[in-house]
C-alpha cells in the first residue's frame, strides 16, 4: 500500500483505530448498560430503508450492529429489543 491519506486514521502510539474514530454508545440491555460501536450509523441506515414492520427493522438493526460488535448468541432477542427501543426513541 501506498501511505498517505487513503490509509485510513490509525492511532499513533498503539496502531489500533483512532479513537476519535470509534462512535461507541451506551445502551441499556437487561438493565446494564452495554457499548455499541457504530449505532447512530446503523439507526440511519435502517431508517432509510422506510421500514415500518418491527420485526423487519430489529432484523437490520442486528444485522448491522454485530458487523461491529458482538452479540452474544443467547441475547440476540434482548440485543435486539433493546436497539428497536433506541431506534424508536431516535425517531
Amino acid at each position: 500500500m501506498s501511505s498517505g491519506s487513503n490509509e485510513g486514521d490509525y492511532c499513533g502510539i498503539c496502531g489500533g483505530i483512532s479513537p476519535a474514530k470509534v462512535k461507541v454508545k451506551q445502551i441499556e440491555i437487561n438493565g446494564k448498560l452495554i457499548g455499541i460501536d457504530g449505532l447512530d450509523e446503523a439507526i440511519a441506515e435502517v431508517r432509510g430503508m422506510g421500514l415500518t414492520d418491527d420485526a423487519t427493522i430489529t432484523e437490520e438493526l442486528l444485522k448491522r450492529v454485530k458487523r461491529s460488535n458482538y452479540v452474544p448468541t443467547g441475547r440476540v432477542k434482548d440485543y435486539g429489543e433493546a436497539l428497536l427501543k433506541e431506534f424508536k426513541k431516535a425517531g
